[in-house]
């Protein structure tokens, strides 16, 4: 298990990327369909600041509720290449509120419940312990890390630039060894800066947006996983109440330890993880980087918002290979009568 860096990370950056996003087309086309979805994947996920580039107006806000299931369908070593042992299946449930103070400044919070199971017939490599938690072959779950996110507006209109900051804390001591790890119980802040874009000049209904965080994450035996995200999405109104988008996820991080691969390589697995010490924390700090990319959809009703995604895990080093489905829904709320 290894990553909000990856699939088992305080969700998934581009997981919570999409349970912001949903509320997005709300601002740039009133009365019209939200466009869904902004990460967090996962999981991954992370929770993660906003892809969100505008701000509901002051006194409205939202309240979601997201499903995703993760298929991690191997491992990508040092030099990328797939190494299709070490499955796990990953399912979170997550709920998250979001209101606006001002017309520019919003807060978030949410809390996601993570199920994960190793599911692979066959222990792991030597020399990866083989826990009792991945075992069993059987479900772990629990709740994860609690994210709050305050976002503030500094343009409006056909163009929006809105940075944001984020705290992801554990909700308690939970599980971090094994493939059925809950997360990497770890405390982390993240900045971070959304800008989008209506491109009237092809059509009123086309958006892109993009976005770039920084995570700075607690160290683990002096090793730094800091963490750079960055999103890219093109959004479409197809109709007055659906949408479509297809979106990419890259993620570099800035240190942790190698884990090699397999020979001949210049550098052979387990790598840089050569020690006891570095072996029991390696889920914590893994080199994990990637490219992710996928395509969402979403349909509004007259008092909510459906969505659902797909995302596939395309290439990347020291991280997980597979595949992630979203579905959820949203609801809007207004406070304190109308607002100008």
């Amino acid at each position: 298990m290894a990553q909000e860096a990856n699939s088992k990370s305080s969700r998934t950056d581009e997981q919570s990327d999409r349970a912001a996003a949903e509320r997005a087309s709300r601002v740039n086309h009133p009365n019209t369909v939200t466009i869904f979805m902004a990460m967090a994947l996962w999981l991954t996920t992370t929770n993660p600041a906003k892809a969100q580039a505008w701000v509901p107006p002051r006194g409205e806000g939202s309240i979601s509720f997201t499903y995703q299931t993760i298929d991690n369908t191997g491992h990508r070593r040092t030099n990328g290449v797939l190494v299709p042992h070490g499955t796990s299946l990953d399912m979170s449930l997550y709920l998250e509120a979001e209101y606006a103070l001002t017309n520019r400044l919003s807060l978030t919070a949410g809390l996601p419940y993570v199920f994960a199971k190793y599911t692979d017939p066959n222990p792991p490599a030597p020399p990866i312990p083989y826990l009792p938690v991945d075992q069993c072959h059987c479900w772990q779950s629990g709740l994860q890390d609690f994210g709050i996110t305050a976002r503030y507006n500094l343009a409006s209109g056909v163009f929006a630039l809105t940075p944001s900051v984020s705290l992801g804390v554990p909700s308690h001591d939970y599980n971090f060894r094994g493939e059925s790890a809950l997360g990497r119980d770890l405390r982390e802040v993240r900045i971070g800066v959304d800008a989008g874009r209506r491109l009237d000049a092809i059509s009123r209904n086309l958006v892109v947006q993009g976005r770039y965080s920084y995570a700075f994450v607690e160290r683990v035996l002096g090793i730094s996983s800091n963490r750079s995200n960055a999103s890219a999405e093109v959004a479409y109104l197809v109709k007055r109440k659906l949408s479509v988008r297809g979106q990419a996820f890259w993620q570099r991080t800035h240190g942790g330890l190698r884990f090699g691969s397999p020979p001949p390589a210049d550098l052979v697995f387990p790598g840089e993880v050569n020690t006891p010490e570095l072996l029991y924390q390696h889920d914590r700090f893994l080199r994990d980087n990637y490219w992710r990319a996928g395509g969402a959809l979403a349909y509004s009703l007259p008092r909510a918002d459906l969505f659902a995604a797909y995302t596939a895990f395309v290439s990347g080093t020291d991280t997980h290979a597979g595949r992630a489905f979203t579905i959820g829904f949203s609801m809007p709320f207004r406070l304190g009568g109308s607002h100008r």
